[in-house]
């Protein structure tokens, strides 16, 4: 494979999982990423961890406003979901990270997709995307260029975002995935 490479598995999510369970008010609490025109992920629903400041691009609607596309600042989930934070530094010292990005749990229940986009921009060229599944069934398909996997809870892939890429759960039970961008520094 050569947009998608799994770098591990054995990951233990419950404790993730019961902790959105018994906080479903996390979910959804800034729809700037799946309310705005053209989304692609308009089916989704989101919980931030970390993301730029989108507070002065709120409040005056001028996207110049957030001033470091590639500053991540900390969500209240942050803070409200401390069994991430051994798993994403875990993930930074596996892959040499030196620096932390956006932070995103993503929840598309079944029948629902993601439809193809390429992610662009500085945030996209600066920081490498990967995925720790928390929750999956076959029948949910990752598509990235011209190959297809099916993630499982537990699993850990790095994925080429640059590429076309897309959702489908076709499963019958929602796929909920934490996204995580780290900076490696170029050799």
């Amino acid at each position: 494979m050569r947009n998608f490479f799994r770098i591990g598995n054995g990951v233990d999510v419950g404790p993730i999982l019961h902790a959105l369970a018994v906080q479903p008010e996390l979910w959804n609490q800034n729809t700037l990423r799946t309310n705005h025109p053209d989304t692609p992920h308009k089916a989704v629903d989101d919980v931030w961890l970390r993301f730029q400041d989108v507070k002065p691009y709120l409040e005056g609607g001028d996207a110049s406003a957030v001033v470091d596309e590639n500053e991540s600042i900390p969500y209240e989930a942050w803070s409200r979901l401390p069994q991430t934070h051994g798993i994403i530094f875990d993930l930074m010292r596996r892959v040499h990270g030196t620096r932390l990005g956006r932070v995103l749990i993503t929840r598309l229940p079944p029948g629902k997709q993601i439809e193809p986009h390429e992610d662009g921009g500085a945030h996209a060229a600066y920081y490498r995307r990967y995925h720790v599944m928390l929750q999956n069934a076959p029948g949910s398909l990752f598509h990235c260029g011209d190959e297809t996997v099916t993630m499982f809870p537990g699993e850990v892939w790095w994925f080429n975002n640059a590429l076309t890429h897309s959702v489908v759960n076709n499963s019958a039970d929602d796929r909920i995935t934490m996204i995580v961008d780290i900076r490696i520094e170029p050799k």
